[in-house]
């Protein structure tokens, strides 16, 4: 717990030394210092994460030590920023980007994800007496109990399974603990929520064996980035609770990405979790000046590459050193903490406490002023706080929710292996 004792002496927020009394403080206690201890007694788990992609980008990265914020290779997670942030666990993206439908193509993805699960492997390794792999939800706290922080693994995109179901036991056996059915592009398995057209209406007949093997291994079931069609197909052929691992609400932010108040009542009443996502795309739309809008327009078709995974990891960092070089020149607008915790607020009322948690997706583009890297952790609890959320409450928002799902899909596969 020290790394979180040592962050919250230097938290400087706008309005974090006013004398607030809130329920269950004593009058000479600020905001500050309740959320501080509140941030502290809590488990607090990010559901998403995407270090050990940037780390494959950047090799020269070192996770050990602390990186200023805000400068571009900094990145927005290291251990000591994680120790700061005061975050107990967090579960690594496993993330391939799509390319060839082909077996080649498909093989290729797969040593990717191989590389990226040794990279986080090898992370923990590194540093034993600060982290460990965790496996199930009792790890989590077992692991926060022992002062370190927990490591899960999720795979994000389902494509380097290709047509072989067999792949889903693989990954689970070197620790892959939900996967993220699509990603940017249709695949095997079912349609993507930004393919310009639909292939499969859904689930493919291939999709509908991998979600009842996903429920047999106890793998939680990722419907963030899936077509509409997809998640109707996934939530009627589920008998486990399923997960958006980062996704945020359609109501506010209109984009495909996104969840619609249907989708909310149907993980509601399956039982799952909406982890909301800190993308700014998927937060708020921010209107840029000209000048950054034309200078991001010289890259559209880079853009639209990346997008189709059609991009080496050299065009890549190629592509990110233009951007950082927009950003400096002409900095984005950005939105808020305070506009991310509107979609926590946006579902809570919809559907409960109950369902919704935190799925950052820092380091894969997610970051908004006052939550844009991990060592801003605590100042989510804060303003949970201001918005008058109890802690057992935040205690749900910050991993309760999503650690009780995961314990249900256990439970479903242990009945499913013994039928």
């Amino acid at each position: 717990m020290n790394g979180k004792k040592h962050f919250f002496q230097n938290l400087i927020i706008g309005h974090a030394m006013v004398l607030v009394c809130l329920p269950g403080c004593t009058s000479s206690e600020s905001l500050a210092e309740r959320s501080a201890k509140i941030h502290d007694r809590v488990l607090t788990i990010d559901s998403h994460i995407d270090w050990p992609i940037r780390q494959s980008l950047y090799p020269d990265f070192n996770p050990g030590i602390r990186h200023e914020p805000e400068e571009f290779d900094s990145g927005k997670w290291d251990i000591i920023r994680m120790e700061e942030g005061g975050l107990d666990a967090v579960f690594m993206s496993i993330y391939t980007p799509q390319k060839e439908r082909t077996e080649e193509g498909h093989q290729k993805a797969k040593q990717q994800a191989i590389e990226q699960i040794e990279i986080t492997r090898s992370l923990v390794e590194n540093y034993p007496e600060k982290l460990e792999i965790a496996l199930k939800p009792e790890d989590a706290i077992r692991i926060e109990r022992a002062g370190k922080r927990a490591i899960f693994m999720g795979m994000e995109n389902g494509y380097p399974i290709g047509k072989d179901l067999s792949q889903v036991q693989f990954f689970f056996d070197l620790g892959i603990r939900y996967i993220t059915l699509t990603h940017s592009k249709n695949n095997e398995i079912g349609d993507s929520s930004t393919d310009e057209k639909k292939e499969w209406d859904g689930l493919s007949p291939f999709g509908r064996e991998v979600v009842r093997e996903m429920n047999r291994l106890g793998i939680l079931i990722d419907i963030s980035h899936v077509r509409d069609e997809t998640f109707w197909d996934t939530i009627e052929l589920t008998k486990a609770p399923v997960i958006a691992s980062h996704s945020s609400v359609r109501a506010i932010r209109n984009v495909p990405r996104n969840l619609s108040d249907e989708m909310l009542q149907a993980i509601q009443e399956n039982g799952g979790v909406v982890q909301i996502c800190f993308l700014g795309d998927y937060i708020k739309e921010m209107e840029q000046t000209p000048e950054r809008e034309a200078a991001l327009e010289q890259f559209k078709e880079e853009r639209a590459a990346l997008s189709r995974g059609e991009l080496t990891p050299e065009e890549i960092a190629q592509l990110l050193e233009k951007y950082r070089e927009i950003d400096e020149k002409y900095p984005p607008n950005k939105p808020t903490l305070a506009d991310a915790i509107d979609h926590i607020d946006y579902v809570v009322k919809a559907i409960g406490i109950d369902h919704v948690g935190i799925g950052s997706d820092l380091d894969g583009g997610g970051g908004v002023i006052g939550m844009n890297d991990v060592s801003q952790m605590p100042n989510i609890t804060q303003e949970l706080l201001v918005r008058g959320y109890t802690e057992e409450e935040i205690r749900k928002l910050w991993g309760g929710n999503l650690m009780r799902v995961f314990r249900e899909a256990i439970e479903v596969s242990e009945e499913l292996q013994t039928q």
